[in-house]
């Protein structure tokens, strides 16, 4: 029976049931799960490491944000780490991309500082002939650091890129949420960083073993969070993530034609790690997901100099992907508010309430606070500090030296953290120096020299070095500053030397050479001015012989040394072996008198002067060398001596001598290689000058024009210049010559 009621109600239902029919034909809106939501998914971004490679990460992030695509977690293991972590933090990535592009990487990666930021006493290291490397010594064991780059200069970099948010200590508060992936060395297992400074869980998670020192974090040692998860998928689901987007740089295995020497197994048996834990976390990737593998060819890890193109190379990946990426575009609305509701970078100056010293040392907290201008109720001045903490870490005791920017009970603090050297505060370096003129002369001195910092807090030092050859001898030194700042110090030194006095006739013939055999003492008080100049008044007393060892046969003459000198010096050069920039010198004066305990009574005044400067890689040295003695009275052991090398080259090594030296000097150079770890010059010189018996024989008349052409190179055990030289007199010579030569 028809039940009009029914139907009528069937009518006006049939409005509703085709709006929802409508609704289910329409296409399915990206989910986060495999669930229907309406909600649009919880979006991770996964930054892989790779080393240089990990450049492309901000390829990536330009299109990810051309495409409005919001990005709610990142993490990130080493470089991505990096770029991950500067994301995270409110940069862009164009302000990433300027960034990295204007470091300078290969002085980024290097510990030593600059000379110019070095105290002078360190400076004084040069006058030696060591090598670069040293053995620590501690509790009477031989040390080694922890690693090949302590990560002084990186550590500062990224604490400067991470200044607006150094307050922010939980992960989770960054404008972006954000991890950082590291590995604990002790076990192997992944470490995920997500409180504390980011800088340090930044530099922890890119710190390769055996290149970077690890960092401790929590009591743990931290290293290179790819030898255990290098492209963290897993985390970023952790964090909540709906869908993710994985960026993995990594190279891959290498090919048995490129595996050549022990340092390309080192690396491959490290890329058996990275690569087996990568395809782990790469298989839980879904159809939902997008993965992104730059094609970056033949850039390596440590390419950094190709860093703009594999940012290209990022970027053109993430456009072939760009079918997958738009699914998650979000309309130009949704994703202002979406920027609007991430925490705001913070720019504005830091006015600091406190400063703290964390001194992981022996030495004073004043040797380091006292060293930091920084002042409390005014901003901080990143540069000065940056300078201020250079000079800290040029003291050379500490592994490392940075800063950090806390929040406690509401106030702003600066922490200065130094902790000193795991491998020291003793270290043990080997010298050698040589030369040879291709005639009949062949000098080789090889030298061992141990110094023991650190003996009390104001940072006293004790020196010995034996030095074996031509010319032995061995002397063991005393340095005590007084005050925190190193002004004021006393020193003293007890030394014994064997070296020759060679007397030429006016052709340049050997007449007799002087073997002289002294030990003596030096007594010293000075005034250091900042880390560029000296001031110092001491006496000197010693006792030898002079005998003939080449010549007509003399009786031996005993001598006894007694002097008060008083000498200033700076040195402000850039290098001490192949100088760019700067200058240096120093004039002294000496009074040796009888009532000192000298044998004979004479004064005498000593000057050198030279000054850099370059454009591109062509450099100008100047030097003008001038030793007098005012009365010609100075007896054997108190003559000066020149020739040789730089000092009017054609002559041979110390071939002048007399009571009266004076040299012109104009050196050109042409860098023609820079590398890590070596350079290499071609240059040219012209030098003026000779040596004297008589005041009154002084003049511009009978002085001797030299000059030479050389290559030198700057290498890890010294610098090496090969030479050829010749005098106005037809007096040359050939030299090869491995040692500092660039004297003052």
């Amino acid at each position: 029976m028809y039940n009009k009621s029914k139907h009528s109600i069937l009518l006006l239902h049939i409005p509703m049931l085709m709006v929802v029919v409508m609704l289910l034909m329409q296409p399915l809106p990206v989910c986060a799960a495999d669930n229907v939501t309406t909600e649009r998914p919880r979006i991770g971004l996964v930054l892989g490491g790779g080393g240089a490679r990990g450049a492309a990460h901000v390829g990536v992030l330009k299109v990810l944000e051309e495409l409005r695509i919001p990005v709610d977690v990142v993490v990130g293991t080493s470089m991505g780490s990096i770029v991950g972590g500067l994301y995270a933090a409110g940069m862009s990535p164009e302000e990433i991309e300027h960034e990295m592009l204007a470091i300078d990487w290969g002085d980024a990666f290097q510990d030593s500082p600059k000379r110019q930021d070095r105290s002078y006493r360190r400076k004084r290291d040069d006058d030696l002939y060591t090598l670069d490397a040293r053995l620590g010594v501690r509790d009477g064991e031989i040390k080694i650091p922890l690693a090949f780059i302590r990560g002084q200069k990186l550590n500062l970099l990224l604490s400067k890129l991470t200044l607006p948010v150094a307050g922010i200590t939980d992960f989770d508060k960054l404008p972006i949420p954000y991890r950082a992936v590291a590995a604990d060395i002790e076990t192997g297992k992944q470490v995920v960083l997500r409180k504390g400074s980011l800088a340090n869980a930044i530099r922890a998670s890119m710190a390769v073993p055996a290149v970077f020192d690890p960092v401790e974090i929590d009591g743990r040692l931290l290293v290179d969070g790819g030898i255990a998860n290098n492209v963290p998928v897993s985390i970023a689901r952790k964090l909540g993530a709906d869908v993710v987007i994985v960026v993995d740089v990594g190279s891959g295995l290498s090919k048995r034609e490129d595996i050549k020497t022990g340092l390309d197994i080192t690396f491959q048996l490290t890329n058996f790690l990275f690569t087996h834990n990568t395809e782990r976390e790469l298989q839980t990737i879904g159809k939902r997901d997008v993965l992104i593998r730059p094609a970056l060819g033949e850039i390596g890890g440590g390419d950094f100099k190709q860093a703009k193109e594999a940012i290209a190379v990022g970027e053109q990946s993430a456009r072939e992907a760009i079918a997958n990426l738009q699914r998650y575009t979000l309309d130009t609305n949704t994703y202002s508010q979406h920027l609007v509701d991430r925490t705001q970078r913070q720019v504005a100056a830091t006015v600091i309430d406190f400063i703290r010293i964390d001194n992981q040392s022996t030495v004073s907290d004043d040797v380091i606070a006292q060293r930091i201008s920084a002042k409390t109720g005014m901003p901080i001045d990143i540069k000065r500090l940056e300078k201020d903490i250079a000079q800290v870490y040029g003291l050379e005791i500490f592994d490392s030296v940075r800063y950090e920017i806390v929040k406690e009970n509401g106030k702003t603090g600066l922490v200065i953290s130094a902790k000193e050297r795991t491998w020291g505060p003793g270290y043990l370096q080997f010298g050698v120096s040589s030369s040879n003129n291709f005639k009949d002369e062949s000098i080789v001195r090889f030298g061992v020299f141990y110094t023991l910092t650190q003996l009390n807090e104001l940072n006293g030092e004790w020196r010995t070095g034996v030095q074996l050859g031509d010319e032995p001898g061995a002397f063991t030194e005393w340095h005590q500053p007084l005050d925190p700042l190193s002004r004021y110090f006393v020193s003293a030194k007890a030394d014994y030397l064997r070296n020759d006095i060679n007397i030429f006739d006016s052709a340049g013939n050997r007449l007799s050479k002087y073997r002289l055999n002294a030990a003596g003492i030096e007594l010293g008080v000075g005034r250091e001015f900042g880390n560029w100049g000296e001031g110092r008044l001491g006496y000197r007393r010693a006792t030898g012989t002079a005998q003939v060892s080449v010549g007509a046969p003399a009786p031996e003459l005993d001598f006894e040394r007694g002097e008060v000198f008083l000498r200033l010096s700076d040195d402000k050069l850039d290098s001490r072996y192949f100088p760019r920039t700067g200058h240096a010198g120093s004039v002294e004066y000496r009074s040796s008198r009888e009532s000192y305990g000298a044998s004979a009574d004479y004064d005498q005044w000593i000057f050198h002067y030279m000054h850099a400067f370059s454009w591109g890689q062509n450099t100008i040295i100047t030097a003008l060398d001038g030793s007098t003695t005012p009365d010609d009275d100075a007896p054997i052991e108190g003559l000066f001596e020149t020739g040789g090398f730089l000092r009017l080259s054609g002559l041979q090594e110390d071939q002048l001598s007399g009571q009266h030296i004076g040299q012109l000097s104009l050196v050109y150079m042409r860098r023609l290689l820079k590398m890590q770890f070596f350079e290499s010059y071609a240059g040219m010189s012209l030098e003026v000058g000779n040596a004297w018996q008589r005041s009154e024989d002084i003049s511009l008349d009978n002085t001797i024009t030299a000059g030479s052409v050389f290559l030198g190179f700057d290498t890890p055990i010294g610098p090496l210049y090969l030479g050829y030289g010749i005098t106005d007199t037809s007096q040359e010579s050939g030299y090869l010559y491995l040692g500092p030569r660039f004297a003052y």
